[in-house]
């Protein structure tokens, strides 16, 4: 882990970014409301609440690959109550999110483990057990995600449970954009994979379910409404902006 980058922190109007070795952000969090999401992508990173069964969200375990600014991380924990495990190959930024990001200590329904994403998910005894998949792995440069393999996200999908959901972050404005969607595709099958138009700032979140699975447009609507109440994402936003990767 010689090689990781250095961990640094910027403030600017109410808010803290985190750095790794450069001037890309690699996270926030509005300091007066820490446990918020704040950045619209990592919002979106919420899609797979749609689907959800909102009454028993205590019940699911969340998994992050990459820990980021721990905003995925900590919404999880403080607002669905659910099970969090987390893997990040930085100590420096565990170290840095539990200091200056609240992120909380270790305890019954949260595991932050330092290691490798790609050795994590592939483990036979994280089979079938994650409910939701968060995927947020580009390297410090912001060039290309660190793990972007058929066989990597194969590892996700059997990671999941039978109606479990993968999101991950992409650039929608880089080349690799649609080799990437592509993996996806033949990992969990094109019919099972949706798509954000990309941000402002070209990060494009693509959605995987582990299985087949219908859902009205209105049941997303009726789910869309009562997120948008509970917890202030823009998820009625999310159904105008976010389509199946094949046409309907």
């Amino acid at each position: 882990m010689n090689d990781l980058p250095e961990v640094s922190t910027s403030e600017l109007d109410g808010v803290r970014y985190l750095h790794l070795g450069t001037e890309w952000v690699q996270g926030s969090m509005d300091i007066k409301q820490p446990f918020a999401i704040e950045l619209d992508y990592v919002q979106r990173m919420m899609a797979w609440l749609l689907w959800a069964d909102l009454r028993e969200l205590a019940s699911l375990h969340t998994m992050q690959l990459g820990l980021g600014s721990a905003a995925l991380t900590k919404f999880c924990y403080k607002h669905l109550r659910c099970r969090v495990t987390t893997v990040e190959i930085n100590p420096e930024v565990i170290a840095a999110c539990k200091a200056w990001f609240k992120l909380p200590e270790n305890d019954a329904r949260l595991n932050v483990v330092l290691a490798d994403a790609g050795s994590e998910i592939a483990k036979p005894e994280r089979r079938g057990t994650v409910d939701a998949l968060q995927v947020d792995l580009y390297d410090h440069e912001a060039a290309a995600p660190v793990l972007d393999s058929v066989g990597f996200y194969a590892d996700c999908r059997m990671a999941l449970t039978e109606h479990g959901i993968m999101t991950v972050n992409l650039f929608g404005r880089m080349s690799s954009y649609a080799q990437s969607v592509e993996k996806i595709c033949k990992a969990f099958g094109a019919e099972n994979v949706w798509a954000f138009k990309p941000t402002r700032e070209g990060n494009a979140i693509v959605l995987a379910h582990r299985s087949t699975r219908s859902q009205p447009r209105a049941k997303l609507a009726e789910n869309a409404e009562i997120i948008h109440t509970r917890f202030g994402l823009p998820a009625h936003k999310w159904l105008r902006i976010f389509k199946p990767v094949l046409p309907t």
